[in-house]
């Protein structure tokens, strides 16, 4: 590692990496609605969303989402309540997205993924007053999630809608009728109706409330601000240099953070066209870089992955690019290296949070991230000109360049809080300084390098797990007496979720009825794919269990059934 220098982290050292245009100063439009309205004008017919073979122009997506924004006012949605929105990448989450907005609403994303007792924290943490969603989930398992809520509105979409192709790859539902206590969204947004009068938002008004994890394992929310996302769209703008009016693909979901700002908003400020094939898979994202031509899209290491490994991949379905970045997941150095020599772009690393809005650090274009010699770590980028990164000691204090320590964040993209969680908030960002909880440490030149996660914190393929709540269902399985939840290694996903329990005495479980247990419980990314059964765990003189130990477990170790090895594994 590099050695400390006299200089300090206020210095900025990255500003001598970064050209002069990286370093100029940015004026972000006040909210992504004046961007968007701003495109409208300037660029009315220019196609504002892509979707297989759909097209929706500027002009037609702020007519379609006027239509929207003016129903949910009807339906008494007043300034600054809250609606869920629950949608793949579809046109659809866009116009929910900007109707909510124009009706002066925060929204609050929801994975779609998630089964009904998530959705329903997510609703009554909220307190939502509305809720989008496909129609059949709201079949399926969101009605009764809404049924104990503060939700008042329900718009449901059918994703099938807005393209003719009905790729089997992706699209693989069949049109569900329209719900008698739901509404459907393109028939709203077909009505011509003019959005509300007096719903003026500002940079201080909240856009997201975007629910992570925390220290007690239930999800809170950060509070996106409109002035966050601006600020951080107009930066990817400006620093990645993509030509005004290009194409952006919408590799990662737009119900992530990243999706939603370096995607989504960052493409409204560019006037854009915004590419989408409604959930990965990668053979239509390879016809889709062919068919759409874009210059840029963000997403995991594992999206990579699984786009170089097609049969299919060439070099032509590249070609367009001018920059490719990703994030969320850890970008190990060979991927970047052989992708490079079979494909031709260098994936350029990045670094951010849901509390700062996405990026906080990121690989300019031009630039290549270098690579730690003794931990073979590869940096994830430079923090920009206006936003200042600290490595702390336990204490809060400073460390020397090149010396590990948890990672802070100061800047314009840090959000002013956790939602209704004050005491959460002062701990997590006191004096508005983004403690991140991962540890990593920076180099002279300015290089962030980050060598560890959050404190148990579980990475599957850019989804985060957190231990806590998986431990909690299996708490709640009448066998299992003990859990604690770790990430294993995983050849494609980096980590995987595993199981260690003991059971009750004088019954039985085995992993694979555990592990399906959760699956029927959990998200697809969250469930145990591999569930061990131990006599005891192992637990500290006061009797917390020891996750450490655990994750360090040798194969060899003895388990329940005395057989070296892992016999305990289950699911794929």
């Amino acid at each position: 590692m590099t050695s400390a220098t006299a200089a300090g982290y206020g210095d900025k050292p990255w500003l001598a990496q970064l050209t002069e245009a990286q370093r100029a100063p940015v004026t972000p439009p006040e909210t992504l609605l004046h961007a968007f309205r701003a495109a409208v004008r300037e660029v009315p017919d220019r196609a504002a969303l892509s979707y297989f073979d759909g097209r929706l122009s500027y002009a037609e997506t702020d007519a379609l989402s006027d239509a929207v924004a003016a129903h949910l006012a009807a339906r008494g949605l007043a300034k600054g309540d809250r609606l869920a929105l629950m949608l793949q990448n579809s046109p659809h989450y866009v116009l929910a997205l900007l109707g909510a907005w124009k009706a002066g609403a925060t929204v609050v994303p929801v994975n779609p993924m998630y089964k009904e007792r998530e959705v329903a924290h997510v609703l009554q943490d909220a307190e939502a007053a509305a809720l989008v969603c496909s129609d059949r989930a709201w079949e399926d398992r969101l009605r009764t999630a809404a049924a104990g809520s503060s939700v008042r509105t329900v718009l449901t979409a059918c994703e099938l809608d807005l393209q003719t192709r009905d790729d089997p790859r992706v699209l693989d539902f069949a049109r569900c009728a329209p719900a008698e206590d739901a509404e459907d969204l393109l028939a709203v947004a077909r009505t011509g109706a003019p959005a509300p009068a007096g719903r003026g938002l500002t940079g201080e008004d909240i856009a997201l409330i975007s629910y992570t994890s925390g220290t007690s394992g239930a999800p809170k929310g950060a509070m996106n601000t409109h002035a966050n996302l601006a600020y951080n769209a107009e930066r990817q703008r400006v620093g990645h240099g993509i030509p005004e009016g290009a194409c952006v693909f919408a590799l990662a979901p737009l119900f992530h953070i990243t999706g939603a700002v370096v995607q989504l908003c960052g493409c409204i400020a560019n006037k854009g066209t915004l590419a989408l094939a409604y959930r990965f898979d990668a053979g239509v994202v390879l016809d889709a870089f062919l068919e759409h031509r874009p210059a840029y899209t963000v997403g995991p290491s594992t999206a990579f992955m699984a786009l170089a490994a097609h049969p299919a991949a060439s070099r032509a379905h590249f070609a367009s690019f001018t920059h490719l970045s990703s994030g969320g997941a850890p970008l190990p150095p060979a991927l970047v290296e052989k992708f490079r020599a079979a494909f031709g772009p260098y994936i350029g690393n990045g670094y951010g949070l849901t509390e700062c809005s996405a990026p906080c650090a990121s690989v300019p274009p031009g630039r290549e991230a270098p690579v730690d010699p003794e931990s073979g770590t590869l940096a994830v980028g430079l923090p920009g000109p206006d936003t200042v990164v600290r490595i702390l000691d336990e204490t809060g204090a400073e460390v020397p360049f090149g010396q590990q320590g948890e990672i802070a964040v100061r800047g314009p993209q840090v959000v002013p809080g956790y939602w209704r969680r004050p005491a959460e908030t002062a701990a997590g960002m006191p004096g508005g300084e983004l403690r991140t909880g991962d540890i990593g440490f920076m180099d002279a030149d300015g290089w962030l390098y980050v060598v560890d996660r959050k404190k148990d914190m579980i990475n599957a393929s850019g989804f985060k797990v957190w231990p806590r709540e998986v431990e909690d269902v299996l708490y709640t399985h009448p066998a299992v007496r003990e859990a604690a939840v770790v990430g294993v290694p995983h050849e494609y996903r980096g980590e995987t979720v595993k199981a260690y329990v003991s059971l009750r005495e004088g019954v039985s479980a085995a992993p694979q009825e555990l592990s399906g247990y959760c699956r029927e419980r959990l998200a697809a990314y969250k469930y145990p794919r591999e569930v061990e059964v131990l006599p005891e765990l192992p637990k500290t003189t006061s009797g917390k269990i020891l996750r450490r130990e655990l994750r360090f477990r040798q194969d060899g170790s003895p388990t329940a059934s005395g057989q070296p090895g892992r016999p305990g594994g289950a699911g794929r």
